[in-house]
């Protein structure tokens, strides 16, 4: 998945960017990206939700018998989404879960993703490090599946609350986050969206 935040952050953070270009699928998750490609002339019809692809995946995975693993967020939060989408996908077996901070034994949380049974692993950690992880260890994680979903398990869980409707098809779920979290998020958005908006201009015109 990637928007506005983390094309910016591409430009400079080597690892990152290698991360992101290694995946075999890349969506769009944030109408900055679907304006900016459609300013630059790519034909893009809309942006997919990393909230939604997860919800759509874990019933795909409940109804075909597909084991999951989550990995991210705090220990509440995690134990919260485990909860949430097995009341949501009764069908749905989970391999196991994980809380995001485990840096300093990464090898032993990536073997027991390996050893859980799983094939599809959704994990909500933060950039860049969530794409620098899979990217590094998407060898032997032992999975079919890995995607990468951002804030996805704080919706989840309930400690983040989504944008309505009108807003999300507006482009305006953003807004709707620095209104929640104005000290966390009005800087990123700022300095990443006018680097953005120069990245654009700049590739338009030098056309």
């Amino acid at each position: 998945m990637v928007n506005v935040a983390k094309l910016v952050n591409m430009q400079t953070d080597a690892a990152l960017s290698e991360s992101v270009r290694a995946c075999d699928i890349i969506n769009i998750d944030g109408m900055g990206v679907v304006w900016g490609a459609r300013f630059l002339g790519h034909h893009v019809p809309e942006r997919v939700a990393g909230v939604d692809l997860f919800d759509r995946l874990l019933a795909m995975a409940a109804e075909s018998g597909f084991p999951v693993y989550l990995l991210g967020g705090t220990q509440d939060i995690v134990e919260r989404t485990a909860t949430v989408v097995a009341s949501r996908h009764p069908s749905l077996e989970i391999a196991g879960y994980h809380h995001g901070f485990f840096w300093d034994d990464e090898q032993s949380v990536v073997r027991k993703i390996s050893e859980s049974g799983a094939r599809l692993l959704f994990v909500a950690i933060t950039s860049p490090k969530k794409e620098i992880f899979i990217n590094q260890w998407k060898d032997i994680l032992n999975v079919d599946f890995v995607m990468g979903v951002g804030g996805t398990f704080d919706v989840t869980a309930g400690k983040v609350r989504r944008a309505p409707s009108w807003m999300q098809r507006c482009g305006l779920e953003w807004l709707y986050r620095v209104l929640q979290e104005p000290r966390r998020m009005w800087r990123r958005y700022l300095v990443t969206n006018l680097a953005f908006a120069k990245m654009l201009v700049k590739t338009r015109f030098s056309r």
